[in-house]
């Protein structure tokens, strides 16, 4: 399974891997219990993993960064259901985090979603675009 076709899904607990799509809406399997189903796309919105970045009190950085400075840590990852935990553990993982404008129901997911990925052993890594890989063969 690849990091590239995984998506959230708007009003839908957990990750999804998409196995097809149609013109109204997209096949989807669950990563928790396996199921595949139809999910159309009129009553539920679709985001790429690999689409949603997370603010910083720099720059915005891709969701993978935040969950690679998760994977290095050696901080122990906190119960999903105690928001001021969650919060210190990322202060403490990733300190450039805007905690402003990232809120807790947020941070939540992130750590919901990272046990998901490490369970089923995903690598956290974005799609190469085909520049980087025509370069790196010229290289």
């Amino acid at each position: 399974m690849e990091y590239s076709k995984l998506i959230s899904i708007t009003g839908m607990s957990g990750l999804f891997e998409v196995v097809g799509s149609k013109t109204d809406g997209a096949i989807v399997r669950s990563l928790e219990d396996k199921t595949t189903k139809f999910v159309s796309s009129r009553v539920h919105n679709f985001s790429h993993l690999e689409s949603i970045e997370i603010f910083t009190i720099r720059e915005n950085v891709n969701l993978v960064e935040i969950f690679q400075a998760m994977d290095k840590s050696t901080e122990k990852l906190p119960s999903e259901k105690d928001a001021k935990a969650i919060t210190a553990y990322f202060k403490k993982v990733y300190k450039d985090m805007d905690f402003d404008r990232v809120y807790a129901s947020d941070m939540k997911k992130m750590v919901k979603w990272f046990s998901i990925l490490k369970e089923h052993k995903i690598e956290f890594k974005l799609t190469e675009t085909e520049e980087e890989g025509i370069e790196e063969e010229k290289a």
